[in-house]
């Protein structure tokens, strides 16, 4: 339940608008008993989370700029460490290092995980924590995928305080190259075959 989510995000103003629009006592329901306590990952986000092989994260510049990032790996990459902990391993990139500075003054981010072809979409609020791998290496080496060839420099850690199921509506499917070729298998499957028996037909006298 996203009850600490809303409870975080709401501003005295977002409610405000709410009253006007109607939706206040639904909200109002949700934010019930929050009282910022964290909203407790289960078994449901947690497959949801190993199932992603991409994320978007937010931070914010010292000067208060929102800066949003893309983050990909093999599925998995994104890991459940314990509690409401996740974590991941940062590869070697351009080197701006913009989320890393960002998150050393200001620990608050946000997490979107979409997962097009389902249409489903999680929203994950929490505080972060960049591990480099002098101070852990074993660490940055749980969470590096087994077998990727990227070169893993440091480790993320977010705390999470909440988190929010968006609805499907306006998610347009989309598809990854394997799931485009399990969604096709029955048709090669098919194919191969009828292609085996035309040769089979063709090599007949």
């Amino acid at each position: 339940m996203a009850r600490n989510y809303v409870h975080t995000l709401f501003s005295d103003a977002a409610r405000a608008m709410q009253e006007i629009d109607g939706s206040r006592e639904a909200y109002a329901r949700m934010e019930a008993d929050a009282d910022g306590i964290p909203d407790q990952l289960t078994v449901r986000e947690a497959e949801f989370i190993e199932a992603r092989d991409s994320f978007y994260m937010a931070t914010v510049t010292p000067d208060g700029w929102p800066y949003v990032q893309h983050r990909g790996g093999p599925a998995g990459f994104l890991k459940l460490i314990g509690g409401n902990r996740l974590g991941f391993a940062d590869y070697r990139g351009n080197r701006q290092h913009v989320t890393t500075t960002n998150l050393a003054a200001e620990p608050r981010l946000s997490l979107f995980l979409v997962d097009y072809p389902n249409r489903r979409r999680l929203k994950i609020l929490g505080r972060g924590s960049v591990v480099f791998a002098k101070d852990d290496p074993a660490l940055l080496a749980a969470l590096m995928p087994q077998g990727y060839g990227a070169v893993g420099e440091r480790a993320y850690v977010v705390d999470v305080i909440g988190f929010d199921w968006n609805c499907p509506q306006h998610i347009t499917p989309r598809f990854s190259e394997p799931e485009f070729a399990a969604s096709i298998r029955p048709l090669a499957d098919e194919n191969a075959r009828l292609r085996a028996e035309l040769a089979l037909l063709r090599s007949k006298p």
